[in-house]
């Protein structure tokens, strides 16, 4: 059925990589033009190429390009690269991309274009994946599944989980530091351009530069969650936060037992090293008077998790669901599970652990919708956290406040499905 204001159906390329938290939203963006009758391809990894089927999508393998081949192969890779060990994720780092990274990701992505009719390009940010779809001639839109990630001066620095500054002083810091991020990504730009070049595109001076060449940059979040920039470049659209659970979730059946407040814990569906966290969390809930949803994750044996009769221990659970009825959430903070408690109206306990998780975790102080502890807490301040936030009603109420404007942003902004759209009109 085509939904998409009488025009024929198109055909999209989605080209991702792996990255765990990144997959999901783009993969419901894929479902929604399946939806609206439109044809989509993914080239991702073969980890994907099942959600890829649940989505309604064709799939195609990178080939040249580095990849995982399975969950364990992922695992391994991120636990050297996050091991704390710099000759060791150096040495895993250049095992897994090997060398010409950047031109095998263009290549493969021209290569897809050459094999099958594609009509627009969907993009994760990685460099060689936009310079293969730039390569092509189609429009192309880039998908940031998180906060804006470009070093933006007047922003603070991704990964750094500062706020904006107010002060001189702080002002000073986000003037200077993203200058300076971009000033450490200039050795870089050479390498780039040997691929850019070989393609009769033009240099660039940035690599961030690629993100302008783009028709659209999609940032997969709401503009009242992140930080409003001082000033954006004319191609980039907040479209949203993306809720669809994914696949592998929703497979998982899930009943609420008893009548006591209801917690969700999240932490990364992927490796993070998060084994002895869920196991601090859960101790932490057998000291409550509460009901208990546990998910580790694809990465974490749910058979390792010791927990008490109140809480429920699960490789995966669909989050739609056990939020409309939790009153909590504890979680590493990364962007999908935030979003999703917000959307629900549910306060959050956070614990970053890396990664995007302070970003996060900034954007929901701001919002007053719940705490920050760390993630070396015991399990009685772990337990502490969750009763404060249990029994402090501002948190609830700042939580449910957002899901207003979530709901009315949904309603009458444009979306992910509809940028995508436009993308054919150009």
């Amino acid at each position: 059925m085509n939904n998409s204001g009488g025009r024929p159906p198109a055909r999209f390329l989605l080209a991702v990589i792996d990255a765990g938290g990144t997959v999901p939203p783009a993969l419901s963006l894929a479902a929604e033009l399946v939806r609206r009758g439109h044809h989509v391809r993914v080239l991702a990894d073969p980890t994907i190429e099942t959600s890829a089927g649940s989505a309604g999508c064709a799939f195609s393998p990178w080939r040249e390009a580095p990849h995982f081949n399975s969950r364990a192969e992922q695992t391994a890779m991120i636990a050297a690269l996050e091991g704390g060990n710099p000759f060791r994720t150096f040495r895993a780092a250049r095992a897994f991309a090997g060398k010409a990274m950047t031109a095998r990701y263009a290549r493969d992505v021209i290569s897809i274009v050459r094999e099958f009719p594609i009509d627009a390009i969907l993009a994760d940010g990685l460099p060689g994946i936009l310079i293969g779809a730039q390569a092509t001639g189609r429009p192309t839109a880039a998908l940031v599944a998180q906060t804006y990630v470009r070093p933006t001066p007047g922003l603070p620095l991704l990964g750094t989980g500062w706020s904006p500054g107010h002060s001189f002083l702080g002002k000073t810091r986000d003037k200077l530091v993203p200058r300076i991020a971009n000033w450490f990504l200039r050795p870089t730009i050479p390498r780039l351009n040997a691929v850019v070049e070989g393609y009769e595109l033009l240099p660039l001076d940035n690599v961030f530069e690629l993100y302008d060449r783009c028709v659209r940059v999609l940032v997969m979040t709401s503009p009242s969650f992140d930080f409003k920039a001082p000033q954006l470049p004319d191609n980039v659209r907040y479209v949203g936060p993306q809720l669809d659970d994914p696949d592998w979730a929703t497979e998982t059946g899930w009943r609420r037992q008893g009548s006591e407040p209801l917690v969700l814990v999240a932490t990364s569906s992927i490796y993070q090293d998060q084994t002895y966290l869920l196991q601090r969390i859960a101790q932490a809930l057998g000291q409550l008077p509460v009901r208990a949803v546990l998910t580790t994750g694809r990465a974490v044996d749910p058979a390792t998790i010791q927990a008490g009769a109140n809480v429920e221990v699960l490789p995966a659970a669909p989050h739609g669901r056990v939020l409309r009825e939790a009153s909590a959430v504890v979680t590493h903070a990364g962007h999908g599970t935030v979003l999703k408690s917000l959307a629900a109206g549910v306060p959050l306990v956070c614990i970053p652990m890396g990664r995007d998780q302070k970003d996060n975790t900034v954007r929901v102080l701001r919002l007053g919708a719940g705490v920050r502890i760390s993630k070396k807490s015991t399990p009685s301040q772990i337990a502490a956290a969750i009763s404060k936030v249990l029994e402090r009603p501002q948190y609830a109420a700042a939580a449910l406040r957002f899901a207003d404007v979530l709901a009315w942003e949904a309603a009458h902004r444009p979306r992910a499905a509809d940028e995508a759209e436009s993308l054919l009109r150009l």
